[in-house]
């Protein structure tokens, strides 16, 4: 809870709601024992408001309970499991207004049933601990499922964007140097910003900023490239413009303390790739680029270059206006990363647009499907280049295709390790008659799987484990199906 103040008021108004229930009196049944109003007293229930002394008297003597019980914070048997929830971070953490959903609306649910909801907070608990979700895990879902629920568009923040550069006489686009970011932070933001050997102080390569907050210092790892800095600069500029002061100080991140800090890391992120990636002119690149009726990886290869010298960074910034400005709702981002002499492939970022689409990140030590056109550039790399390709990928378990844009490259931040970025695209009546090229000869169609524990691809020459999880669905079949002939035997 906020305050030890909104806790005494929830615990108050779960108590009143139990003794009139008890009595199965209605808000008006007691409105008219009482004296006070309907209105008043659902405030009272729902947390909102605290009685007076002589109201608490009135509402004890009508329930015909004392006035030390009425007030007390013990919460008898029936809503103990409650109180270990009221008392927890559960409120305070969980952003439920980014959702809609109110903390009253919450309580009410669980005052109705609390031993039910309690059991079943639990068994989210067991099952995180189980698969080892841990807090920061959780956080980052949480924030997925946030930009998930927004198309991960804010036309709030874009307007932002488009105010600040039009104030600072700002031509956004990939000609926007760092230098010129760096002056309006030390100009109108009062920042001191240097390049720091982190080496020398022991931090590992993929430090890549800290920001002292007292000092208003920024320090940036002198093996920054080009893109990375400007990027790290515009998103210091975010945290400005938006006002964000909850933040982190580090990038890469090392650490949070509440997932207020994640948010706003994500909104000054959102405002650098707005700042960095011009929305009208992707969307009219794009828009021409879906237009071309042969695929082609060095077309999109330069329309990448056209904008920035990051991939993630362009990648990225398509799930921001495919959904919103194309109209394409059904989508996936994925960022996956191989290290150096590991054949482990991991999801390091994911986002799925519209519903769960088919590949996403599992913590289960899978082995996710070598066939995904991702998967493969990563093990066709070679140092120093950029390897861009598509396919169509259909996921025959599923019964759904995608278009499938992946473009690998080195780690810039040189860890010795490879990354691929891909853009998935759900092939429905509307996408085919968005994407020109989706017939080009060039573009194969390969069946996939997610993991090689869960696919039925029976002959797929790059399996690296036995479907084990499909053997015990199908074992499972099997016995129903033997015990169905059973009982008609029987019968």
């Amino acid at each position: 809870m906020n305050s030890e103040s909104d806790y005494i008021k929830t615990v108050f108004g779960l108590k009143l709601k139990q003794l009139r229930q008890k009595k199965n009196w209605s808000l008006q049944d007691l409105a008219v024992k009482t004296g006070l109003s309907k209105s008043y007293l659902n405030e009272i229930e729902n947390g909102k408001k605290y009685p007076k002394h002589d109201k608490i008297i009135q509402l004890s003597e009508s329930l015909e309970c004392t006035f030390d019980d009425l007030v007390s914070t013990k919460l008898d048997k029936s809503l103990a499991p409650f109180n270990e929830i009221l008392q927890s971070d559960f409120f305070k953490e969980i952003p439920l207004e980014l959702f809609g959903i109110s903390k009253n609306n919450l309580i009410s649910i669980i005052s109705d049933a609390p031993k039910k909801v309690t059991a079943f907070i639990n068994a989210l608990i067991e099952i995180s601990q189980n698969y080892n979700l841990g807090k920061e895990r959780f956080y980052f879902a949480v924030l997925r499922s946030f930009q998930e629920l927004y198309d991960n568009y804010f036309p709030e923040i874009e307007d932002k964007t488009v105010e600040f550069a039009q104030e600072n006489d700002l031509d956004i686009s990939k000609d926007l140097r760092a230098s010129v970011l760096e002056n309006i932070l030390t100009e109108k933001f009062h920042y001191s910003i240097r390049s720091e050997d982190f080496e020398q102080f022991g931090a590992l390569g993929n430090l890549r900023s800290l920001f002292i907050p007292e000092k208003k210092l920024l320090l940036l790892n002198q093996k920054l490239e080009k893109d990375q800095r400007t990027f790290i600069l515009a998103k210091e500029i975010g945290f400005n413009v938006l006002e964000l002061k909850i933040r982190p100080n580090t990038y890469s991140w090392l650490d949070f303390g509440s997932f207020e800090e994640i948010l706003n890391n994500f909104y000054a992120s959102y405002f650098a790739g707005a700042l960095l990636i011009s929305k009208k002119r992707v969307i009219d690149r794009t828009s021409d680029f879906f237009l071309q009726h042969e695929w082609n990886p060095g077309s999109f290869e330069k329309l990448i270059r056209d904008f920035t010298d990051s991939p993630e960074t362009f990648y990225y910034r398509l799930t921001n206006v495919l959904s919103s400005e194309l109209g394409i709702k059904d989508l996936f981002y994925l960022c996956l990363v191989k290290k150096k002499d590991s054949d482990k492939i991991q999801i390091l970022k994911e986002l799925h647009l519209n519903h769960q689409q088919a590949p996403h990140a599992n913590a289960t030590n899978e082995h996710y499907c070598r066939r995904w056109i991702a998967v493969k550039n990563l093990h066709l790399l070679k140092d120093n280049e950029m390897l861009t390709d598509a396919q169509i990928s259909h996921y025959k378990d599923q019964g759904v295709s995608y278009l499938v844009i992946s473009t690998s490259q080195k780690n810039p931040f040189s860890d010795g390790s490879n990354r691929s970025y891909c853009l998935g695209i759900l092939l429905n009546s509307q996408t085919i008659k968005k994407i020109s090229f989706i017939k080009s000869p060039s573009l194969k169609t390969v069946n996939v799987g997610v993991t090689c524990e869960s696919c039925s691809i029976a002959d797929c020459e790059v399996r690296k484990a036995p479907p084990i999880r499909l053997e015990k669905e199908h074992f499972n079949r099997n016995m129903k199906n033997a015990i169905e002939r059973i009982r008609k035997t029987v019968e």
